[in-house]
């Protein structure tokens, strides 16, 4: 996928300069969109549901603040009367960097076999496969919001997907027939949306912690208003997001869709850990760094810069708390017998992402450093990273980590907007008012 560059985001504007021609002209449009995410107790994965074709159907994708585009499996049951295919050289195709095209299709016409269509590879990030699709759009309802309310739905007449097929399904969670890309492209759900309804090039996460209700993801600005009246948006500590100049392919020139931070250093109970810093910037052929992801569920530490971690908690929690047995995946386990609990989760020590400077940090608080492994038992929610060579990347912050956290990506100012948990101000990603309408 090719960075968004300028070239890039003309495309886009172009395409949708066209496609917008229809947007109602007796309404004012939007200014931010939601959609509801929840947790799926068996796979861990953030899962949405959003509205596509025409008859309108319901479709659950699987959360990926990474990917490049939404994909769905278009194989067995795609019926649509407004499905179009995307032809060779059209300007959606050059808006996904592609130049491969399906000319032969043996079946009959179909959203994943068309003539002179543009192929892509979609790719299921959670269990690490991939296939041949193709891209084609639809129609796409999604809520409208101000940012306190769930508003009436709005439509795009055209959102860009790529269709995949059965095999992509395979580890997603049960119903779950897609992906919904966030990631730093032209193709992604925030840049088609923030391109069609006209709007700023910004989205907000906000996942909960609990599997009984649910977190938010809105396009466009703020405010992002938590029960009891709460703007999350109001206090958020900003850092750059940094830009990876080589995909995961290893092409160097085609940025990674993933989003960086330029982490300096990991502190524990304000104590900085003795780890090679080097790891955490992101070297010539794209390696290290820090990038932050949906799909893992809990935070991947590159091999040495786990060991540290894991040793230096250890030392620093209190020594009436009993190191037990771990549980797998994880490194270190406590009773919870002597550990106490406040509004922040349990009693533990803070570990710190420190970021531009000593003065701005990123903390995390027990509610998202521990986890729950069985009755009485916390564990440390870091895992190793699974591999006997050096990483893709350093440090992988998973969605435990980010629960109950209110993190905005402005895209047009490349920074990351962090609110750290939200309980530290009695409220939760769960408390957006999605009963109230106009």
């Amino acid at each position: 996928m090719a960075s968004f560059t300028s070239f890039s985001l003309l495309l886009l504007c172009t395409l949708f300069l066209i496609l917008s021609s229809s947007l109602a002209k007796t309404s004012p449009p939007p200014k931010a969109l939601l959609l509801s995410v929840s947790k799926d107790t068996k796979t861990l994965q953030y899962v949405t549901q959003v509205s596509q074709r025409t008859p309108l159907v319901p479709i659950k994708l699987t959360l990926d603040l990474g990917g490049d585009y939404m994909w769905l499996n278009c194989e067995s049951s795609y019926t649509s009367s407004t499905y179009r295919p995307a032809r060779c050289g059209s300007a959606p195709c050059r808006l996904l960097n592609t130049t491969a095209c399906n000319t032969i299709c043996y079946i009959a016409p179909r959203p994943d076999c068309y003539n002179h269509t543009c192929s892509h590879l979609p790719s299921n990030t959670v269990a690490n496969t991939g296939t041949s699709g193709e891209l084609g759009a639809d129609v796409f309802k999604i809520h409208a919001t101000d940012g306190k309310n769930v508003l009436p739905s709005v439509t795009v007449p055209r959102l860009y997907f790529v269709c995949g097929n059965d095999e992509l399904e395979v580890g997603l969670a049960s119903g779950v027939t897609g992906m919904a890309g966030l990631g730093r492209t032209g193709a992604s759900l925030p840049a088609q949306l923030s391109s069609y309804f006209r709007f700023e090039r910004k989205f907000a996460l906000c996942l909960s912690s609990s599997a009984r209700s649910s977190g938010v993801v809105f396009f466009g600005n703020g405010p992002y208003s938590f029960l009891p009246n709460v703007d999350a948006s109001a206090s958020l500590t900003y850092t750059p997001l940094v830009i990876n100049p080589v995909t995961e392919s290893g092409f160097v020139g085609d940025a990674s869709p993933k989003y960086f931070i330029g982490v300096k250093s990991i502190k524990i109970n304000e104590k900085r850990v003795s780890i090679n810093e080097s790891l955490l910037s992101i070297d010539a052929e794209g390696y290290g760094g820090t990038t932050i992801s949906t799909v893992h569920p809990y935070t991947v530490l590159e091999s040495s810069i786990y060991r540290a971690v894991v040793d230096a908690f250890v030392k620093a929690m209190p020594k009436n708390v009993e190191k037990v047995s771990n549980v797998s995946p994880f490194g270190a386990c406590f009773s919870s017998k002597n550990i106490g609990s406040t509004r922040l989760g349990p009693a533990v020590p803070s570990i710190d992402l420190v970021l531009q400077s000593e003065n701005v940090y990123w903390r995390i608080f027990g509610a998202n450093s521990m986890v729950e492994a069985k009755k009485g038992v916390l564990c440390l929610g870091f895992v190793k990273a699974q591999t006997d060579v050096r990483p893709r990347f350093s440090v992988v912050i998973g969605g435990h980590q980010i629960e109950d956290n209110l993190l905005q990506f402005d895209l047009l100012a490349s920074r990351l907007g962090f609110s750290s948990s939200l309980l530290g101000r009695s409220t939760t990603c769960a408390n957006f008012n999605f009963t109230s309408t106009p």
